[in-house]
């Protein structure tokens, strides 16, 4: 039997983006009774069924916004009537109170996703997304800066809801901290997104203005001077600025802004290795400078225009440059052999090694998107990308303490353009009775070319000799089609998606050498469905349950499959293996979200079965150096929890603090060798902050890893605390904050981590990276007014229910 009831959708007036959990209450005429009551789901949709037929009111309320009240709505029997959509206006005066006496929303729980309010994290002022990132409850980061979900390195970087194809790591350290306003972690991203990244996807929202007018921003960085000494060859430099501009008015809405970041690090390498040849074992203990120096530029322009309700269309350009040059010059103080215990010969050297790296690149992308009468949508989007990688590395070993010896000059570039082509359009359908419809097709292009130099010089003739066992040209071209169907709805108190992604891969590597003897091509492709699932109870205002499924794929990257070595230092070469595999992903998640007040935990139980894993494993490739090698090297399994708590204990003292245990198995062989390494890891990032006054506040965060297995070996713990203090003057437009990062006091070790790999009878290498500690940074921001988006500062009604 056919059902009564009325649907809609509800948009916000400025932008008419869809206001999700906005509440909808239905009253009768004339006596004002409320019959029944909902909130809007994700796309801003609402539905309320077995309506009596009559005539009715209805009531829209959305914290921020005005109330809106729909008059004169007939319900007939066994119909549903079907609304236009309705346009809430942000409400000014609330907004201003709000963002005077208001608390900003730490973490948010959709179904699909956890969201992130940036600005909670004070130590990340100044800094970029990665600084932001290692801040996050279930994210880690280690010595090098690498940020890992769950331990898993491998996810999607999206900027607002666009999917970049360059290594997360060029674009993450290339956004300014201070132009983002959420940052959201999808562990288990639906059918609808590509399912590359085995870890899932960060997509980085920008801030945005919401009203008419013009917003402009000023950040500035200070760093002070190093107060540990390292011995390196210059002292670091830190200082940088970055700029936004926000104008909207009517149809249109720009914004622009740009970024300059100079951030070294000064550090040491204090390592140990020993390898095993028949009866001889060779030893290198070595000691010396590993610093950084690393500079940063970029700019971003977005143009959008929305001539009326039913149409919208934005152009993107987003480019950067960026340099990261890495000293590593090394004393081997006590190189030597022993042939069954007794000493064949000792030598010192010194190792003087250069790595320069760049990353330019730039982004173009258009959209559009129609909304149909009957509220359908469909959208359509084109995006290109180019990025350039590579930069030169010069090894010399060198007599030592006579540096006038030259034992050996070697130099090496790898020079990798990068071209990206994505297309995509996705058409969601007017929400049927069991839910919202969507379908979409995408299509990616990635041609990825290497130029691989290495030469060294002829110490008798002083000529440049191109070494081809190490030099090539590698041309790397995938092509991707996909299309995909999701389902997704709300019933009650249940919420829920499902949906099934086809995608085609077709993979064609090309490898050269330089000498003219090898031109061999790899071909890989596969057809797969990757489904997934979610589920969600809302138990009441103050628990909810959650349940969600998916099937994921981490592709494999130039450089990984690349077999000709490239020279890393003294002591490594690194090699890729053409025959690589893509890992594929199966994810399951539990998780449970409850609110005590102002107060609120939530627990997430995971299990992530990796196939095909990839691992950076070690041959001998000589007495002394070691060959480092990406191989798939067996499944890789994660049982764990991830939970995360924030709490309230009085106005002025707030506690925020997330934490993920799990137990990573890795099972398989790698050189006929069998691989079983297991350990319980861990990790803490917490958060505290106390406001002193209206204007001035403190926070304080620690960030911990603690140590892990690798397929040979393990990695150490590494920590780093930080405080911030910050002040406000003018209402607001002019901040400042110091902030003391990687606290240490020569008591901790902190910034720190040792890495070390072994074989048995074949060889054992460690290495202690240590790297700056107390660093002091002072930063300053003005706005010129204070037009901006103030909705994000409020906590909403969403917010307050999910917490």
């Amino acid at each position: 039997m056919a059902q009564s009831g009325i649907k809609g959708t509800v948009v916000d007036q400025t932008n008419a983006n869809p206001l999700e959990y906005a509440n909808v209450a239905l009253y009768s005429l004339p006596d004002s009774t409320l019959v029944k009551g909902t909130v809007t789901i994700a796309d801003g949709s609402f539905e309320l069924t077995k309506v009596d037929k009559g005539t009715y009111y209805l009531s829209i309320s959305f914290l921020g916004y005005n109330e809106k009240s729909i008059d004169g709505i007939t319900v007939r029997k066994s119909q549903i009537t079907t609304l236009p959509p309705v346009s809430l206006a942000p409400n000014e005066q609330l907004l201003n109170q709000v963002e005077v006496s208001g608390d900003r929303f730490t973490t948010m729980h959709k179904i699909d996703r956890q969201v992130f309010e940036a600005g909670s994290f004070e130590a990340s002022r100044g800094g970029t997304a990665t600084d932001l990132l290692r801040n996050l409850p279930g994210l880690s980061t280690d010595a090098s800066g690498n940020i890992s979900v769950r331990g898993t390195t491998g996810f999607v970087v999206m900027v607002n809801d666009k999917p970049i194809q360059t290594d997360p790591s060029i674009l993450l350290n290339q956004i300014p901290a201070n132009s983002i306003q959420n940052i959201e972690v999808v562990t288990a991203p639906s059918a609808k997104y590509d399912p590359e990244g085995k870890a899932g996807i960060i997509n980085i929202i920008t801030s945005r203005p919401v009203e008419d007018g013009t917003f402009v921003q000023v950040n500035t960085k200070f760093g002070l001077p190093s107060i540990q000494p390292y011995d390196n060859k210059e002292k670091p430099t830190r200082y940088g600025a970055d700029f936004t501009i926000n104008h909207r008015q009517g149809d249109w809405d720009l914004s622009a802004g740009g970024s300059y970041l100079r951030n070294d690090l000064a550090g040491r390498r204090e390592g140990n290795v020993y390898t095993v040849s028949g009866d001889t074992t060779t030893y290198f203990p070595s000691d010396g400078e590993r610093s950084f120096k690393e500079e940063m530029y970029s700019g971003r322009l977005t143009l959008g225009y929305t001539p009326n309700k039913q149409n919208q269309v934005s152009l993107g350009l987003y480019a950067g440059k960026r340099s990261k040059d890495r000293t590593a010059d090394i004393i081997y103080y006590d190189n030597h052999a022993e042939v069954n215990g007794e000493e064949i010969y000792q030598m010192q050297y010194y190792n003087e090694n250069l790595r320069i790296r760049r990353s330019d690149f730039v982004i173009g992308s258009i959209d559009f998107e129609h909304t149909f009468s009957n509220t359908s949508k469909l959208s359509s989007s084109f995006l290109y990308e180019y990025t350039m990688l590579g930069g030169p590395t010069t090894n010399q070993n060198l007599g030592y303490p006579n540096t006038d010896i030259v034992y050996q000059d070697e130099y090496n570039t790898n020079d990798n353009p990068l071209h990206g082509i994505r297309f995509q359009t996705a058409y969601t359908a007017t929400p049927w009775k069991i839910g919202t419809f969507e379908a979409g097709y995408q299509f990616r292009n990635l041609n990825h070319t290497g130029d691989f130099v290495y030469e060294r010089r002829n110490n008798e003739t002083g000529q440049w000799e191109l070494v081809p066992d190490f030099s090539s040209n590698v041309d790397l071209t995938r092509q991707i089609h996909s299309g995909y169907g999701l389902l997704s709805g709300k019933k009650g108190k249940w919420s829920y998606s499902a949906g099934l992604r086809l995608e085609y891969m077709d993979r064609e590597l090309d490898l050269r050498d330089k000498a003219g003897t090898v031109d061999t091509t790899y071909y890989y492709d596969f057809i797969k469905p990757f489904p997934s699932a979610s589920l969600q109870y809302q138990v009441n205002d103050e628990l909810t349950l959650k349940a969600a499924y998916t099937k994921r794929v981490q592709r494999t990257t130039t450089f990984k499959m690349n077999p000709f070595p490239e020279r890393e230092h003294s002591e490594t070469l690194e090699q890729g293996d053409p025959t690589l595999l893509p890992e594929f992903i199966d994810l399951i998640e539990l998780g449970v979200v409850k609110d005590f007040g102002d107060n609120s935990v939530y627990a997430t139980a995971y299990y992530s079965d990796i196939k095909n894993l990839v691992n950076r494993v070690n041959t001998i490739y000589n007495d002394t150096i070691l060959n480092r090698i990406y191989s798939n090297v067996g499944s890789g399994k994660s049982i764990g929890l991830e939970s995360g708590i924030e709490l309230n204990p009085t106005s002025w003292w707030k506690i925020f603090a997330g934490g993920n245990l799990y137990k990573y198995h890795i099972m398989g062989e790698f050189n006929d060798r069998p691989i079983d390494s297991s350990s319980w890891v861990y990790s803490i990032n917490a958060n505290t902050d106390f406001d002193i006054s209206s204007s001035l506040s403190l926070q304080w965060s620690i960030n911990y890893l603690s140590d892990r297995v690798t397929a040979q070996g393990e990695d150490s713990r590494f920590f780093s605390p930080n405080l911030t203090i910050t002040k406000t003057f003018l209402d607001g437009r002019l901040s400042t904050s110091l902030q003391w990062l990687n606290m240490d006091m020569g008591l901790l070790d902190t910034n720190e981590q040792r890495i070390s790999t072994w074989s048995e009878n074949e060889f054992y290498t460690t290495t202690n990276y240590v790297y700056e500690v107390d660093m002091f940074m002072l930063n300053i921001s003005y706005s010129f007014n204070q037009r901006k988006n103030k909705s994000r500062f409020i906590k909403s009604e969403f917010g307050e229910k999910e917490f």
